[in-house]
Parts: structure tokens; sequence; C-alpha cells
């Protein structure tokens, strides 16, 4: 009799072995499949600062009319985000303050289709001890001004446009000394909300939003001033493409979100 060896026992397997793996291999796409179609659902959005207000109203009325999906809202200075994205944060929908923002993440290869504008931003002096909305920009020269408050315009658009303004106005060289900065530019109207400082650079969305609105006053700069705060969005790539994060896109760049736009200051893009 020959004996056969466990090696040779084991290179011989039974039908129902073989229908067993087949079943485990079934489920496991099975799975798989379902956890992509949950991811799908869910999409995380890296936001500009400026946005906080009509991205919050935005997610009511998209999540309304899409009970199963569920938007993650996370603001910040667009250039804070743009590192967050390229050390590897996941986010499915960046939505910058200007289109250079994403303009970056498209030359690392790291976004998925275009890059579209989806409004136009206005920037504002803000004040809760001065009449900046008689005043106008001339409220800069006063000699009770202390302190200037600017987002960072390293990382914020708002920022950037600030400083721009301020040397073609050629009031940067004497006004640099009182300019704090602030983070991004909600921290920066926090600044001239709580009176730290007399003045804020800000986002109109900001100086209309109803946490800041009656409590002081705003001057609309004019954009001839400042080069065009053209804000960009565009879906960062992932390994599977996010459905939800295309659908809220799109939602987005929808004309029928005009009212809500203009709500906040905005000005859209003619379809």
């Amino acid at each position: 009799m020959v004996e056969m060896n466990k090696t040779d026992k084991s290179s011989f397997s039974s039908p129902l072995g073989a229908r067993g793996r087949m079943k485990r291999i079934l489920l496991s796409l099975a799975f798989l499949l379902l956890a992509i179609s949950i991811s799908a659902q869910k999409v995380n959005v890296a936001a500009a600062t400026n946005l906080k207000y009509v991205l919050e109203e935005l997610k009511i009325v998209y999540q309304k009319q899409n009970p199963k999906a569920k938007v993650n809202l996370t603001f910040g200075a667009s250039g804070m985000l743009v590192q967050q994205i390229t050390n590897g944060a996941l986010f499915d929908f960046f939505m910058a303050a200007d289109n250079d923002f994403p303009l970056k993440l498209k030359d690392k290869g790291m976004t998925s289709g275009p890059i579209n504008t989806y409004a136009y931003g206005k920037l504002v002096i803000y004040s809760t001890t001065l009449e900046v909305d008689k005043l106008g920009l001339d409220a800069l020269k006063k000699p009770a001004i202390k302190k200037i408050a600017i987002a960072n315009p390293e990382t914020a658009t708002y920022g950037t446009r600030s400083v721009e303004l301020l040397k073609r106005l050629k009031l940067y060289d004497q006004l640099k000394s009182k300019l704090v900065i602030g983070e991004n530019i909600a921290q920066t109207a926090q600044f001239a909300f709580t009176g730290n400082a007399e003045i804020g650079f800000i986002a109109l969305s900001l100086a209309i939003a109803p946490d800041m609105a009656g409590s002081g006053n705003y001057y609309i700069i004019s954009p001839k001033l400042y080069s065009p705060i053209d804000q960009a969005c565009v879906l960062i790539k992932t390994p599977v493409l996010n459905i939800e994060a295309v659908k809220f896109k799109k939602f987005v760049l929808s004309p029928a979100n005009k009212a809500i736009w203009e709500k906040y200051g905005y000005t859209i893009p003619k379809s």
C-alpha cells in the first residue's frame, strides 16, 4: 500500500471546499461594493472660510433633495486646505476662494475633471466702532485707528487682495505696522467684530451674515481696486470616483441656487 503524505493530500480539494471558497469570495465582493456604495453617499468638502454661511444653507437644501447623502464641511484658508490635501487629507471636493489654489492641485495631478468658477466674491471693510459705511476708505487714514485686521495674504485670498488694495492706494507702507494678521478670513472678521481691531478687511458674505449683521457696519470696496475674486472649485482625485461628490459639485454650480448665493453677497457666473 502506498501512503499519501500530507503534501499530496493538500493538493486535492473537494467540490464542497471549492464552493465554500467561491462563496467567501462573492461575499467579500458584495461587502466591497456595499462599502463603495455607502461611501459614495458621503462627500467631504474642503471650503474657503468665507463660504461658511452660504454653504451651510446650501447643504440643508441639498440634503433635503438627497436624504441619503451626507455632506461634511471643513472650512479654512484656501492655502492651508491645499497643504492638507497635498499631505493626504481625505477630501472629495475643494471650494477655494480663488482659482489659483485649485490650479496648484491640478498641477500636482491631484484633481479630477475641470476647474469651475462658482461665484465672485467681494471685499469690504468692517467696523463696530467707526461708521465705515459713510467714511469709506478714508476711515483707514483716521489717527484713531490702531489696528487693522487682514487675513494671512500667504494662504487666504481675501488677505492677498487686501494687501494688493493697500499698495494700489499707496497706503501699505503707512499702515503695515497696524496690520493684525488673521489665520483665515473668519478669524479676521472676529478681530473686527470684537473690537480687537478697529477695522477689518473681510468678505462681504461674512459682513452680512447673521452673526455680524447689525453689530457693525461695512463698506463695499470697488472691485476695480483689486484683482477679481473668482472663487473656483474642483473634484479631488480619489481611488474610487465619489459619485456623491460629482452630484454635489453639479448642485453647487446650478443656477437654481442663485438666490442663495446672492443672499450672501456673491455674484454667480452667467450660465
